[in-house]
């Protein structure tokens, strides 16, 4: 199958049964959902999702976060993975965004990753959920899910590869909704170890299913 028509079929699928995905983090504004996102590396929506309330009632600005050290923000993020560099992440955030943004957050992909904490991924989380620009983020499920349906050739070997070639391929006006796909996806159905290829919809055109199967390891949890 080309790689166009894996395009149209998972637009296609996608548009008809999940027309609006939203991200999985809770927040209220720009400022709280960068927060949450920075806590998000490497560590599950839930827990963030856990950790949040209580930090942002203590520091729900970015003036309150600038003035706040690493130490003071340490215990309310200490369940979350690499707590001490994420803590500083966040102290010099605040600062950050209160010198140089008038503690507004910005919307380009450029000024997002001057930020403490802020890699490309993060900023185009911010840029599309926020801001509803074209930006993808790949983290490690668009990076799975892209590859295994063959959305991206074999040669894209980074996030910035995969980033660019779906950039290339997908409508520009869909683009914040494709990130969610993809996260969605990967997080639920196409996981890591064990795929549930046995409850996916989108085994008529993956490249990885067409490839691998019968021989994926097998799970009780994906028999339907």
């Amino acid at each position: 199958m080309r790689k166009a028509e894996r395009y149209r079929h998972l637009i296609e699928y996608f548009t008809s049964n999940f027309p609006e995905p939203e991200t999985e983090l809770h927040y209220t504004n720009a400022y709280e959902l960068l927060v949450a996102v920075v806590l998000s590396a490497q560590c599950t929506d839930k827990r963030v999702n856990m950790v949040t309330p209580e930090l942002l009632k203590q520091y729900p600005t970015p003036e309150h976060l600038a003035a706040a050290t690493p130490e003071e923000i340490f215990p309310y993020i200490k369940s979350i993975s690499y707590p001490n560099n994420k803590a500083k992440h966040l102290a010099g955030l605040g600062k950050k965004l209160v010198s140089d943004f008038n503690s507004e957050i910005p919307s380009s992909i450029e000024d997002l990753q001057k930020l403490p904490g802020v890699g490309r991924k993060t900023a185009n989380v911010i840029a599309s959920v926020i801001y509803n620009l074209p930006a993808m983020a790949v983290d490690t499920h668009v990076f799975r899910v892209s590859k295994r349906l063959g959305l991206v050739s074999e040669k894209a070997r980074t996030p910035l590869e995969v980033e660019k070639e779906l950039m290339q391929h997908i409508p520009v006006e869909l683009v914040p909704k494709a990130h969610h796909w993809l996260i969605l996806h990967g997080r639920y159905i196409c996981v890591a170890r064990r795929p549930k290829c046995e409850k996916c919809p989108l085994t008529g055109f993956c490249r990885f299913f067409q490839t691998h199967w019968p021989n994926i390891p097998d799970d009780p949890e994906n028999r339907l």
